[in-house]
């Protein structure tokens, strides 16, 4: 295995195609890029982005928006989460899950993780049973899917409101059944590092027509929600209209225009990023201070992430590692740091949540590894990459012994 320094670019995704290019610029040649406003007769492209999505989710409604961030805060909303709620949710995932949480009026309360990067079961029930929570914002963090069966039976037995958060399970199913189609409403994103790409964007999925009708209207309708593609009936914004604010963040389109060209694209991108998945786990797991998550038989996941742990591992030798792999053109995120990195935080760094004792996430954190796998990477690349993190993890066992 050759150890010469990976050259490939970690930020650099795949261009958009040319019929989303195309697309885009017959938006752009219109002017029309307000999605209502549209000529006589005419639906715009935000609109059928939000049909053909429900149709590929399987949802009965979709609402398209700014960004994953801003569709998890307004589906909060939309569900009747009132102000200082406690809202459950993992205590490992990204900074926008307690963030819209927080901007929603809610308290987020966190579960722990496990080993295999899933949220705790016990401790879910547990705190299910000693909190307030109503809700429960289940994040989906970095693709893994916890046992859904389970989560229900708990969701259920304790009368939660289930809000999935999507972001990384874009086109994942757990049994059969697409993530995103268990909760009362889950949300997605387009950002540019997600499984379809317009910058920034997101999309809210229900199959509860008065959730999606305050979202439509949370979302900044004025009174146009019936340009929408997969909306409810009118009738059921009769009240509804008049009694949520407009707080307004809707999908333009133009990110509309490029989206919809890529969903057609979405599952044999799913295949193509698996295939390097498997490539970089193959290789991972024959380290022995690894621990690799296991994926259960019944998730059907999107690998355009890898994650690793090393229990154990000293802060000054994880740092070390990160800088011995960058050194050598692979960037590592490592979840355990004090500090916040770039997109990379953890609970101790949300100084706009109530401080909360996990001792259980902190030890998972404390070795915990992530990269990316962009699409821009051959089979090739995957292999090398691995190679590299090998070759660190030995050389840091060396220095040890």
């Amino acid at each position: 295995m050759s150890l010469t320094p990976f050259t490939e670019n970690f930020t650099q995704q795949e261009s958009i195609s040319d019929s989303a290019i195309a697309a885009a610029t017959e938006v752009l040649r219109s002017g029309r890029l307000h999605r209502y406003n549209t000529a006589d007769g005419e639906v715009s492209q935000t609109a059928q982005l939000e049909t053909e999505y429900a149709a590929w989710q399987g949802s009965k409604y979709c609402l398209a928006c700014t960004s994953g961030g801003y569709a998890l805060s307004t589906a909060l909303k939309a569900a009747g989460l009132e102000s200082g709620e406690q809202v459950l949710t993992n205590s490992f995932t990204l900074a926008p899950v307690p963030g819209a949480i927080v901007n929603a009026g809610g308290e987020p309360v966190f579960v722990e993780v496990t080993n295999n990067l899933v949220i705790d079961l016990d401790d879910l029930e547990a705190k299910a049973q000693s909190s307030d929570a109503r809700f429960f914002m289940l994040s989906h963090m970095r693709g893994h899917l916890a046992d859904m069966n389970k989560i229900m039976d708990i969701v259920t037995a304790q009368n939660l409101i289930l809000i999935e958060d999507c972001a990384h399970t874009m086109g994942a199913l757990w049994d059969s059944k697409r993530s995103g189609n268990f909760g009362h409403a889950s949300c997605f994103s387009t950002q540019t590092y997600k499984h379809v790409n317009s910058g920034e964007g997101g999309f809210i999925t229900s199959d509860s027509p008065e959730l999606m009708a305050r979202a439509i209207m949370l979302s900044g309708s004025y009174m146009l929600y019936e340009r929408h593609g997969a909306s409810p009936d009118p009738s059921v914004f009769s009240t509804i209209r008049l009694q949520t604010p407009n707080c307004s963040g809707r999908m333009d389109n133009l990110r509309a225009a490029i989206l919809r060209p890529q969903l057609a694209e979405l599952e044999l991108n799913v295949r193509r990023w698996n295939e390097r998945y498997r490539k970089i786990e193959k290789r991972l797991r024959e380290v022995s201070s690894f621990q690799v998550p296991v994926r259960p038989q019944k998730e059907t996941y999107v690998g355009s992430s890898f994650q690793f742990l090393i229990p154990g591992i000293s802060d000054d030798d994880a740092r070390q590692f990160v800088q011995d792999n960058k050194a050598l053109g692979v960037e590592l995120k490592w979840f355990g740091d004090h500090e916040p990195h770039g997109y990379t935080s953890n609970h101790r760094s949300w100084q706009y949540t109530n401080l909360q004792s996990l001792p259980q996430t902190d030890e998972v954190l404390a070795g915990l590894f992530d990269i990316r796998i962009p699409l821009t990477f051959s089979l090739q690349n995957c292999e090398h990459l691995a190679g590299i993190i090998a070759h660190c993890a030995e050389s840091l066992l060396n220095k040890a012994a």
